[in-house]
């Protein structure tokens, strides 16, 4: 095992419908495009809160 390589990795972000390739990280179907407008509206909805604590945090330490 000592003088194997190992193979070009070869990995595509999104795999479309009629490609066959293995190697993918997202298909292109509807599980993927609602998780990711799932994970989108929890990362705004934490920017807010951070934002907005932030914002109270800062008045109501202003003596």
């Amino acid at each position: 095992m000592k003088g194997k390589k190992q193979s070009e990795e070869n990995t595509e972000l999104v795999k479309e419908k009629d490609n066959p390739k293995r190697n993918y990280i997202f298909k292109k179907n509807g599980a993927t495009k609602t998780g990711f407008t799932v994970i989108l509206i929890i990362l705004i909805i934490v920017a807010i809160g951070v934002l907005l604590s932030g914002l109270v945090l800062e008045t109501s330490f202003s003596f």
